[in-house]
């Protein structure tokens, strides 16, 4: 595992006050003039510039993806305790699920051709937890809500593709096949050819996604946006994480301050994903073996 420079470092740990320090002597070592830069790509940009939002129009911006959108969502109902007004600019994709959230004054769909203007104070919303100086523990889970979709005692929702910014989070789907030897589904919009019981992959309709998360007993999943999703809803998930994860997740111990109900599962070396899958398989199989003996 690479040494992680000391932000990283101290997320990983759940040190947040020691990042929330670091992150602030970066913010006041920056230069005013690159503030969301427009000749930054979206996810590279800053926003916040420390001034106040205490009753004031603030706009939050979702320039991230998905999962990061609703990882800091928590946050919201602590912001608009202090704003004067709040509104979201976020992904499209994500609006229906975020209809009526407590602490969106107004919520817009995120153009990154027309973004909004600004107002009183803008803010990315990954920015928020730093802006607060809040622990996750603040907002825990769950703060998104879905109703269940109708799914067979014990089914598991399964997820093996992350984003392709980063291809070590995917994990090859024929490893998931001995997952498959009880009910399941599949998170995974593409078709596939594993046993499970919508073979022709997950609606690309989050609200959809959504309840076939809330169904599931649980969730296993690579580091992408079904983690978050489970994670929100406050549902069983177990996270398969490359040996040098993202800086969410932790190197020692299998528990996230982000998500109480969330088990993690690390490779033991680089791109060991069979060794990660058997040891899920076999805590998996350990009930079973439990009442057949019984």
């Amino acid at each position: 595992m690479t040494d992680a420079d000391p932000w990283t470092a101290a997320m990983r740990r759940g040190d947040f006050p020691a990042a929330w320090d670091i992150a602030a002597a970066s913010l006041a070592a920056r230069d005013p003039r690159t503030r969301d830069d427009p000749r930054l790509p979206y996810h590279l940009r800053w926003v916040w510039d420390g001034r106040p939002f205490d009753g004031r129009n603030v706009l939050v911006r979702c320039y991230h993806g998905l999962g990061d959108t609703l990882m800091f969502a928590r946050f919201l109902p602590l912001l608009a305790r202090r704003a004067a007004s709040v509104t979201v600019e976020m992904q499209p994709a994500l609006i229906p699920l975020f209809r009526g959230f407590p602490g969106i004054d107004r919520l817009l769909p995120f153009d990154p051709a027309r973004p909004a203007p600004p107002q009183d104070c803008d803010i990315e919303i990954m920015e928020l937890a730093l802006a607060l100086r809040a622990p996750p523990d603040r907002a825990p889970p769950p703060y998104l809500r879905a109703a269940p979709a109708p799914l067979p005692t014990g089914t598991l929702a399964l997820c093996w593709r992350a984003g392709d910014w980063d291809a070590r989070r995917s994990i090859p789907q024929a490893l998931f096949a001995p997952l498959c030897d009880r009910p399941a589904v599949t998170l995974v919009t593409a078709p596939t050819a594993l046993p499970v019981m919508n073979p022709q992959g997950c609606p690309v309709d989050m609200v959809r996604t959504a309840g076939l998360v809330a169904g599931a007993a649980l969730v296993v999943t690579a580091d992408t946006m079904a983690a978050h999703l489970a994670g929100a809803l406050g549902r069983p998930v177990w996270l398969l994480a490359p040996h040098d994860p993202d800086w969410r997740w932790p190197v020692t111990g299998d528990r996230s301050p982000w998500y109480p109900a969330m088990r993690v599962w690390r490779q033991g070396a680089p791109g060991d994903w069979a060794g990660v899958m058997a040891r899920v398989a076999a805590a998996l199989d350990r009930p079973r073996t439990r009442e057949r003996t019984a």
